[in-house]
């Protein structure tokens, strides 16, 4: 099975193979190699334009020398094992070709251009990929010390995540854009979740090399970390309709209101800036939708329904559309008009002054002793919405907390439709659940006494003639 971007166990196998290396090639710095230096020279600026020198060390031809070395190392073999899966591999190969400070660019990307799709293939690249992680890790240095290292987290870091952002970066189509923004109301248990190809919910940790101002945006002292989304189309517009589908499967999907941020980043094809982009309000968030690492697949399975089957043109359509508008209110009573609007385009088309819409909310939500109970709740939102209208609605919990179920109700409908376990026709569904019989239940009566005696004396002689 492939891996999608730095897994746990990836990320692991590749610092442990850098920190062994380190204390290989130290090894030989101490016993008395050097890493040779290059001599270079800039021109200055202004009318002299004096050149200035430099030394530049070749770190890159150092390590090439001790290839075999390292090659033997425990790690090494775990390490290209674990890169080989690895799906950005080729793009990683490509933007690095020409930057390997080994002299070896060329070989490297056409290596990885020859090599066919074979195990032996994908076992050859992930070694030239290795290769350039190390010069990336160790460029133009001159001592391996594995404490320096730890001292400098940073570059290891950043060459991970250069390798992690080539499973995003698609340098073969410059016209791909590449967006990021925040996602509110929802946590994850695993590190990322991988919806569909180039669609991502990660953690920040997860998602090293998204932009700065991304990561930096996500953590408040007051809430708890934020979600990123991490999305890659072909055009902006696709973009715009992939966010739209998203955020009303995970709206469907559980209780919780889940909105995106204000900003997002966007960039295009492999460049290595970011643009802010404006999404607008996406509401409030309210509740928290939690996904245990056990409804990864299901959650999956939703959103690829949601975005198929999304009705068009229908009265479906039209209270799908004012639930959404719901959810990005500011208030649940400001929502509180949305949701009603949504059910009696759903349930009452007669009108309103028919009075239906209680009852029927109430046959479809709930079992026929909670009927009532729920009829006169659905009555008193019909009034709660009257007040808001009138301004005389004071925000209360008990209020709030009728508001909110009534977009439960509405949820768990829409829901219901779209995945194909009811019939879009609920006015007449619900109908035909108040007219049927109530059965009553079963009530097991006491036997008649002389069935009993008879019963008990026939079982006794059966005993006696086994024994």
């Amino acid at each position: 099975m492939r891996a999608s971007r730095l897994s746990s166990e990836l990320e692991t196998a590749l610092t442990e193979f850098v920190r062994a290396a380190a204390d290989c090639l130290q090894a030989e710095i101490d016993a008395g190699a050097e890493v040779e230096l290059e001599l270079g020279s800039q021109r200055g600026r202004g009318v002299t334009q004096t050149p200035f020198y430099s030394f530049r060390a070749l770190t890159g031809r150092f390590i090439a020398q001790r290839e075999s070395q390292l090659e033997r190392l425990p790690e090494h073999a775990a390490a290209v094992s674990a890169l080989a899966g690895f799906d950005g591999l080729n793009r990683y190969l490509a933007g690095r070709g020409g930057e390997t400070r080994s002299g070896r660019g060329d070989d490297v990307l056409k290596s990885g251009a020859r090599a066919d799709r074979s195990e032996i293939g994908q076992h050859m690249r992930a070694r030239s990929a290795l290769k350039c992680l190390l010069d990336d890790v160790f460029a133009e240095q001159t001592e391996f010390d594995r404490s320096k290292i730890g001292q400098h987290p940073e570059r290891l870091a950043a060459a991970l995540a250069r390798l992690e952002r080539a499973e995003l970066t698609m340098t073969s189509a410059p016209d791909t854009v590449t967006l990021v923004a925040t996602l509110h109301g929802m946590t994850i248990a695993s590190p990322e979740i991988k919806l569909t190809q180039g669609l991502t919910i990660a953690t920040r940790a997860a998602l090293r090399w998204g932009p700065e101002e991304a990561l930096a945006s996500i953590r408040d002292d007051d809430q708890a970390e934020h979600l990123l989304l991490a999305l890659t189309c072909e055009e902006s517009s696709d973009a715009h309709e992939v966010l739209k589908d998203l955020l009303r499967a995970l709206r469907l999907f559980g209780d919780g209101r889940v909105t995106l941020g204000p900003l997002a980043w966007a960039r295009a094809g492999g460049e290595d800036a970011w643009s802010i982009v404006a999404l607008g309000s996406g509401g409030r968030p309210h509740g928290m939708l939690v996904v245990a690492p056990e409804q990864e697949d299901e959650l999956r399975a939703f959103c690829n329904l949601v975005s198929r089957r999304a009705p068009v043109g229908n009265e479906l359509a039209w209270a799908l559309r004012r639930f959404e508008l719901g959810c990005e209110r500011a208030s649940a009573y400001e929502a509180l008009s949305d949701h009603l609007l949504a059910l009696r385009a759903l349930l009452e088309p007669e009108g309103s002054s028919s009075g239906l819409l209680a009852g029927r909310i109430a046959a479809l939500c709930a079992t026929p002793e909670h009927r009532a109970k729920l009829t006169e709740r659905m009555i008193k939102a019909q009034k709660l919405e009257r007040a808001v209208i009138a301004g005389t609605a004071a925000e209360r919990a008990a209020g709030l907390a009728l508001a909110r179920d009534v977009a439960d109700h509405l949820r768990a409908l829409l829901r219901d439709v779209v995945c194909g376990h009811l019939t879009p026709d609920l006015a007449r569904l619900a109908d035909e659940l108040l007219t049927a019989p109530v059965q009553a239940p079963e009530v097991e009566q006491d036997p008649d006494p002389e069935t009993a005696h008879a019963a008990e004396s026939e079982q006794a002689q059966q005993v006696l003639v086994e024994a």
